[in-house]
């Protein structure tokens, strides 16, 4: 029997997790003789819609058929091998209905996906799908969902703003940290008879218990440690300090609760430890020796120069940053979009998300980062409003822009993007290797994402051109000046 509405409901919630983040997948189905999905859009409050969608019979049988497979391999039914139970046989063994039912579970994430495309909203936030009654055979399947859309923006007067833009510039004491740096990396480490101050490094054996039993993973021998880089649980340098060579010391500790081995977490560990060497850090003196040792110039002043040019090359491009957000953000300030607190909620979960999941890739976990921060999620969050709420009006603008000025990036400006950020090995070598990169991106409803994309850059790239530069001074005394209402 067909589940309800209501049921079909809660298993639209059990996909969330294949969910997130689909919506910002945009289906290219333009060139798609018989697209698999129909759609259709109702415009809700509060910068929301509702999308009614219809999945096509035979893309919904493709998907039956398909589960029926899938569900085949782990039946045991007698005259068949495992795993070879027609696609048929399965279907009246469990019953149509409860394969129906595997076949939404398992495609219900792309169909989605296609849905955004074909509609082409600018999705926000986690999908509320529901789906309706299972079709009978030969049926289009019918599902709809709510979810927050991109907000409208009536644009002001965005061609020709003035904004601030400084002068790339070399401050003296950026330079000195360059050298400083480079005198880090020539240092020296010299024995001293002397007892160890902050900012020596010991040579130590060591061997941690706990109740005086052996702790595993805690011993050492020949260790290097910089006393006050902060780098060891804290209290083990702070106990090393004063210490001289062939001395005896016993340091007490108390490891983090939220240490990454969960077994000397929040533990107390007395470390036994033996000094056999204290040594000191000797920067070379700034000379065109070291010049010549650290980086092969001539001279100290060629190496000033040259550090000098490169700092400069890395501020101009920072100016460039600054103008451009400058410039965006002025074209926000002189135009109206209304951004719904609910949807600044989404745009913040959605980004903090996308940071987890960055984080997780290089072995941070939340619990970890949210430490080093030294805020809770829920801090972390608020913080975030703000900037998540800026987005939004961006993206509307630059919307609005490629609206008004009808910008629609061609295929070959599609592959031009995505050739810059290709290997030579990776670049296509022909039309036809071209063509067959463009297919997998639709294929995999990357196309239309790719395009919105390049639209957005070519957006900024009119809003920018179109902007005047104008001396930080004379922006600060203008907005001095200005007061409401003038």
């Amino acid at each position: 029997m067909a589940d309800g509405p209501g049921d079909q409901r809660a298993k639209g919630a059990l996909v969330a997790t294949w969910l997130k983040g689909a919506h910002r997948v945009k289906v290219s189905l333009r060139a798609v003789a018989d697209p698999v999905v129909k759609t259709t859009v109702t415009a809700l409050p509060e910068s929301r819609a509702r999308v009614e969608v219809e999945v096509a019979a035979k893309e919904l049988a493709g998907a039956v058929d398909g589960a029926a497979r899938s569900l085949g391999r782990n039946l045991k039914l007698p005259g068949f091998r495992k795993g070879k139970i027609p696609a048929a046989v399965v279907i009246q063994r469990l019953g149509r209905d409860a394969v129906v039912d595997e076949a939404v579970h398992e495609r219900i994430g792309r169909w989605y996906a296609q849905a955004i495309g074909e509609s082409a909203i600018a999705a926000i936030g986690d999908p509320d799908i529901s789906v309706g009654d299972l079709p009978a055979a030969g049926e289009p399947l019918r599902f709809s969902f709510e979810i927050g859309v991109r907000p409208p923006a009536t644009l002001g007067a965005w061609q020709g703003l003035e904004v601030a833009k400084r002068e790339a510039a070399v401050a003296e004491e950026d330079l000195e940290r360059e050298l400083d740096q480079a005198r880090e990396r020539l240092a020296r480490l010299e024995p001293v008879t002397r007892p160890a101050a902050r900012g020596d490094f010991v040579v130590i054996d060591y061997s941690g218990t706990i109740d005086g039993e052996p702790v595993e993973g805690a011993q050492g021998r020949a260790q290097l440690v910089e006393l006050g880089s902060g780098r060891l649980v804290p209290g083990f340098e702070e106990g090393l300090l004063g210490s001289s060579a062939g001395e005896e010391r016993t340091v007490a500790v108390t490891f983090p609760e939220d240490y990454r081995e969960t077994a000397l977490a929040g533990a107390s560990v007395s470390f036994d430890v033996t000094v056999s060497e204290v040594r000191e850090k000797v920067l070379p003196e700034l000379s065109d020796e070291f010049a010549t040792d650290a980086a092969g110039f001539d001279t100290l002043e060629e190496m000033r120069d040259e550090l000098r040019a490169r700092l400069l090359e890395v501020d101009e491009r920072a100016v460039e940053r600054e103008f451009r957000g400058a410039v965006l953000d002025a074209a926000v300030a002189a135009s109206t979009v209304s951004v719904p607190a609910a949807l600044i909620d989404a745009r913040t979960k959605e980004t903090w998300e996308r940071t987890l999941h960055s984080l997780e890739h290089r072995g941070v976990s939340k619990e970890a980062f949210l430490s080093l921060a030294g805020k809770s999620e829920e801090e972390m969050l608020i913080e975030a409003r703000p900037d998540a709420e800026q987005a939004l009006r961006r993206e509307a603008v630059l919307a609005a822009i490629i609206a008004q000025e009808d910008i629609n990036p061609s295929d070959d400006e599609l592959l031009a993007a995505l050739v810059e950020g290709m290997t030579p090995e990776q670049r296509p070598t022909s039309p036809r290797d071209e063509e067959k990169l463009l297919d997998r991106l639709r294929k995999a409803g990357r196309l239309a994402e790719l395009r919105e994309d390049v639209a957005g850059d070519q957006a900024l790239e009119r809003l920018i051109a179109a902007a005047k530069p104008i001396a930080p001074g004379l922006a600060a005394a203008r907005e001095k000046l200005w007061t409401p209402g003038t």
